[in-house]
């Protein structure tokens, strides 16, 4: 404010590490535990070590004093989805060992949300790409700067979707617009995306740490214990469903070929 010499009302987000991570920066403040994303060289795509750290982190932040549970990103994106060099790497089992080890790593992770005790807000700071955006159905609340976009190409990877929002989705936004989404590849804006329910609000770029980290502040002063409203049991299950139709996807031909297609097409740039 001018004239004044106190400090802002609102500092911006928190960043710092209580955890010694690779790939995310672990913070807690003022009863908000932040998991960052920090990756932002690879638009925060999910390594296999980061999806590893994204499951303890998980876990330490359920089990601490916050009273919330805040997951955003560093830098222009939110999270590019899977960092396809995952599906380079090919163990000495070959194709179909990865193939399960991969299946086994997305249901543990994926569980890792279906399972979370606290609330857990997503603060999506740019564009959302496949695994992080088919999440976003786990989140309690979403929050979303207005150049968010929300993207699950699957289709075009010959890959299925998963986080549940096989079910979840469609629970949402209902059946047509969910099928735009995972089935046709329509990319949302953040208007679109809230207009359907999967964003909660959305905010002016220039304002969104700003006025979500006073509300989410706000937040944290409730009591702990607020219970979160998942249906633990049938997630589970679809979870379990959606790991299993994967691990078919990835060993057909078509998503070997979208694989293969998508490295020459980056080699040409």
């Amino acid at each position: 404010r001018p004239g004044s010499t106190e400090a802002p009302a609102v500092a911006a987000q928190p960043i710092g590490s209580t955890k010694g991570f690779q790939t995310l920066l672990m913070s807690t403040e003022d009863n908000i535990t932040t998991i960052r994303l920090n990756r932002p060289e690879k638009k925060n795509a999910i390594t296999v070590e980061m999806y590893n750290e994204l499951i303890e982190a998980l876990d330490h932040a359920g089990k601490d004093d916050s009273v919330i549970t805040v997951i955003t990103g560093s830098g222009d994106y939110y999270c590019s989805g899977n960092d396809l060099n995952n599906f380079r790497k090919i163990p000495e089992g070959g194709v179909e060992k990865m193939a399960k080890d991969s299946g086994e790593l997305l249901k543990r992770y994926v569980k890792a949300y279906i399972d979370f005790p606290k609330p857990l807000i997503g603060v999506i700071n740019g564009p959302a790409v496949g695994v992080s955006v088919t999440l976003l159905g786990l989140f309690d609340v979403v929050y979303a700067t207005e150049r968010a976009t929300f993207h699950t190409p699957f289709s075009q990877l010959g890959q299925s979707p998963e986080g549940c929002s096989s079910y979840l989705f469609p629970k949402i936004m209902g059946a047509a617009k969910a099928s735009e989404m995972l089935l046709f590849n329509k990319k949302l804006t953040a208007a679109q995306a809230c207009e359907v329910g999967l964003v909660t609000e959305v905010f002016p770029e220039s304002s969104f740490q700003a006025e979500v980290w006073t509300r989410l502040r706000a937040y944290a002063k409730l009591p702990r214990n607020l219970i979160r409203g998942v249906e633990k049991e049938k997630l589970h299950a679809i979870n379990d469903a959606e790991v299993e139709r994967l691990m078919e996807r990835w060993l057909s031909d078509e998503c070997m070929q979208a694989i293969v297609s998508f490295f020459q097409a980056k080699s040409k740039l």
